[in-house]
């Protein structure tokens, strides 16, 4: 069972504002009062909330509906309503919120800890005390507060990382991750073991690093084979993306074909994503069977690195892997 949920559809509604009313101030000795109605509370707004913690919607699958508290009816004695508690829903940073019936992008949330809002709440009305004129003393005038908004939304995560590791599957992207920063990714030698983004970091004196093991890409993933969309927009968001290749093939050309392809699909994805392309990993270089031919393998001319790491690195090859991956 995958628990791991990149896009969701909701409904999200702000509250309703209170009403405000109609009151007259009534003392012992003062029996005809001037007018003292409240005015209502605000209706709740409802907010979008980045969290560093979270890296998917499983915990909003349950729950379709989120809707804020209604303000507060005014009150005699010009006491105003409570504002309506504001609903405020929890969501991972990349995580874009479409209007699903415009497909607009309405919120883009990047900032950990930092509420946006979505819909506001509506306005409270006013008591008739805010009516009292020189001409008019006694106003019997009050307003309802104004309805809440409701909207149906998409929530689409891209996943927002320094590094973006891509490659087909099985190649060992997994097994790098959790090797350089010690994530618990998991890996096993047969294809799609990963399907869903492995987050690591890479912790130094002056940044965290964050890496992203995107899923393995198939051939054809821009077109929508197998699930390539939901795995290629999670690069999107990635400063800069590392390729791994394997060399456990068996000639020179497979490997060429592996870069070709996945050139190819990323390219297809989005034209602006290959200048992001900083570093290739040869992986599985102990499996190598065509060391002597390495030099033949064609690649664009904006590559710096190139980088051969094997599938039992050591403590002081994975030093120097980490030091080549943050540039």
């Amino acid at each position: 069972m995958i628990d791991y949920i990149d896009e969701i559809e909701i409904t999200v509604e702000s509250g309703a504002g209170g009403n405000g009313i109609s009151s007259f101030r009534r003392e012992k000795f003062v029996p005809f009062g001037g007018p003292d109605g409240g005015n209502g509370g605000e209706g709740g707004s409802v907010y979008f909330k980045g969290n560093s913690n979270l890296n998917s919607f499983r915990d909003l699958i349950q729950n379709r509906f989120y809707k804020a508290n209604k303000g507060e009816n005014g009150r005699g004695s010009n006491k105003n309503g409570k504002n309506g508690k504001d609903m405020i829903i929890q969501v991972p940073l990349g995580t874009e919120i479409i209007d699903s019936k415009s497909q607009k992008v309405l919120i883009d949330v990047i900032e950990n800890d930092k509420s946006y809002l979505a819909i506001k709440g509506g306005k409270g009305g006013l008591g008739n005390s805010n009516f009292k004129t020189s001409r008019n003393q006694s106003p019997k005038k009050s307003t309802q507060g104004e309805k809440g908004n409701k909207i149906k939304v998409v929530l689409n995560l891209k996943t927002l990382s320094n590094i973006g590791i891509v490659g087909f599957p099985n190649v060992g992207k997994s097994s790098l991750i959790s090797l350089i920063t010690n994530s618990k990714a998991e890996v096993a030698n047969y294809p799609f073991t990963t399907l869903t983004p492995n987050l690591g970091v890479i912790k130094t004196l002056d940044k965290d690093y964050l890496i992203a093991d995107i899923p393995g890409i198939v051939e054809d993933a821009s077109k929508g084979k197998g699930l390539g969309i939901k795995f290629l927009k999670h690069i999107e968001r990635s400063e800069n993306i590392i390729i791994v290749l394997d060399a456990s093939c068996e000639k020179i050309e497979e490997l060429n074909n592996q870069y070709k392809k996945l050139i190819k699909e990323i390219k297809s994805y989005s034209k602006s994503l290959p200048s992001r392309i900083k570093m290739i990993i040869i992986n599985k270089y102990d499996l190598c069977k065509f060391k002597d031919q390495l030099c033949n393998l064609v690649l664009d001319k904006n590559i710096k690195q190139v980088i051969f790491s094997c599938i039992d690195s050591n403590k002081h090859d994975i030093e120097k892997l980490k030091k080549n991956l943050l540039f």
